[in-house]
């Protein structure tokens, strides 16, 4: 991982926004990918873990995020994915995001694994199920962040975790909170056993 730890992505930095295949950056160097339905958390998600505020824009309004947004810090590069579910875009532009994920997933030769963001309150959609076979199909590694966790009360987290797990297994899964930091040391650990 050159200079960076399992638990430093401070020093990442936007890149570029990749609203089309061919303006993705060389694969020359390390990726994982963040995906998510819109309004799940994602971009938060990413911020904490990076120890950033305001690296990747958030919004209440889903779909914000309308390219693949690119993030690098030595040799290690996130790629935060558009949102995917119910954003009130055209249909035209919901097909183009599709398209344009999906290309990513399939031939982009350096993506390490996927950091899956789903809402603790509603994990599990037709649409995560949907980006779950698609990530299967590929042969990539997940990981799941069941953001927004801090909403939920300690019983209500430990069926949510297990039941989840118990969908999904062999892949991990996690607890996360970017307003209490729950979870923020197991994600960059997951993270970062990729990169290595």
């Amino acid at each position: 991982m050159s200079q960076s730890t399992i638990f430093d992505f401070q020093r990442m930095q936007f890149c570029l926004a990749a609203p089309r295949s061919a303006a993705f950056p060389a694969a020359d160097c390390a990726e994982v990918a963040f995906a998510g339905r819109s309004n799940a958390g994602k971009s938060s998600a990413l911020n904490a873990i990076c120890q950033r505020k305001k690296l990747a824009r958030t919004s209440k309004t889903p779909g914000r995020t309308q390219a693949i947004n690119f993030f690098q810090q030595d040799q290690v590069r996130f790629a935060d994915l558009p949102g995917y579910g119910f954003a009130r875009v055209p249909p035209a532009m919901k097909a183009a995001w599709q398209t344009l994920v999906e290309r990513y997933l399939t031939e982009r030769e350096c993506l390490r694994g996927v950091v899956l963001v789903m809402d603790a309150r509603r994990p599990l959609t037709d649409f995560d199920g949907q980006l779950l076979d698609w990530v299967a199909t590929c042969e990539l590694d997940f990981h799941l962040l069941l953001t927004k966790a801090d909403k939920l009360s300690r019983n209500q987290q430990h069926n949510t975790l297990r039941n989840v797990r118990s969908q999904v297994a062999p892949h991990t899964v996690q607890l996360f909170s970017a307003i209490r930091r729950v979870g923020l040391d197991d994600a960059r650990k997951r993270i970062g056993q990729w990169l290595q």
